[in-house]
């Protein structure tokens, strides 16, 4: 799914033999996005989050509420993996208590269905910033973009851990298709291959070009 405010996706992964189903970062239309994997015979069995903005999980941002994670929860009390790094920050930020968040380290992993999910640790954008490799498709929240990458000057944010983040992204096994957090390209998904050949984050050879690249 699309939200046209802020160009972002949110994300359904599902079985199809079991029916079970995962929404990556519901911050707009959480209740669409439950009619929709209803209505096409699935059911939601948790939620992945990428990272702790409001346009991910929900919050206030910009003078504007958005229920998100807070609203889905409500409908459908399911398990929310955040990177352990993050959990404070998603519950500060959402006001979902500790409690409801299932905190993971790097590496762990996550099944729906007979599906399994890696999540990567990708600081830098944030500190518990996570990525989610299945199979052959990364997606990839706002750590990498088809062209360019997620912002380091919020509150937490790390230049030197996003170039060392895109740099353990830029060898994962295969050619994974990378799914973003944000539509700021032409397409909505491209291979690895082609990101890393296109998008001039990874014109810099090592970190000290990183830093001359990014102004820092």
């Amino acid at each position: 799914m699309f939200a046209t405010q802020m160009r972002n996706f949110a994300y359904l992964i599902g079985d199809r033999q079991t029916g079970d189903c995962l929404v990556v970062d519901p911050a707009y239309a959480a209740g669409d996005l439950l009619d929709a994997l209803e209505s096409d015979g699935m059911h939601l069995s948790g939620v992945l989050v990428t990272h702790h903005h409001p346009d991910h999980v929900g919050g206030s941002m910009m003078g504007f509420q958005l229920k998100g994670l807070a609203e889905l929860l409500e409908r459908a009390p399911v398990p929310v993996h955040v990177n352990t790094h993050e959990a404070l920050w998603v519950s500060r930020v959402t006001g979902i208590g500790l409690g409801d968040l299932t905190a993971h380290e790097g590496h762990d992993k996550v099944s729906v269905g007979d599906i399994e999910i890696e999540l990567l640790h990708t600081p830098g954008h944030t500190p518990g910033s996570q990525c989610f490799l299945l199979g052959d498709r990364l997606v990839a929240g706002d750590t990498l973009f088809l062209d360019g990458c997620g912002r380091t000057d919020f509150p937490g944010g790390d230049s030197d851990e996003m170039y060392r983040s895109l740099q353990r992204l830029a060898t994962l096994p295969g050619d994974p298709t990378v799914f973003p957090g944000h539509w700021y390209s032409a397409e909505p998904s491209a291979s690895l291959s082609e990101v890393k050949r296109s998008n001039y984050v990874y014109r810099a050879a090592n970190l000290d070009q990183w830093r001359m690249l990014m102004g820092g």
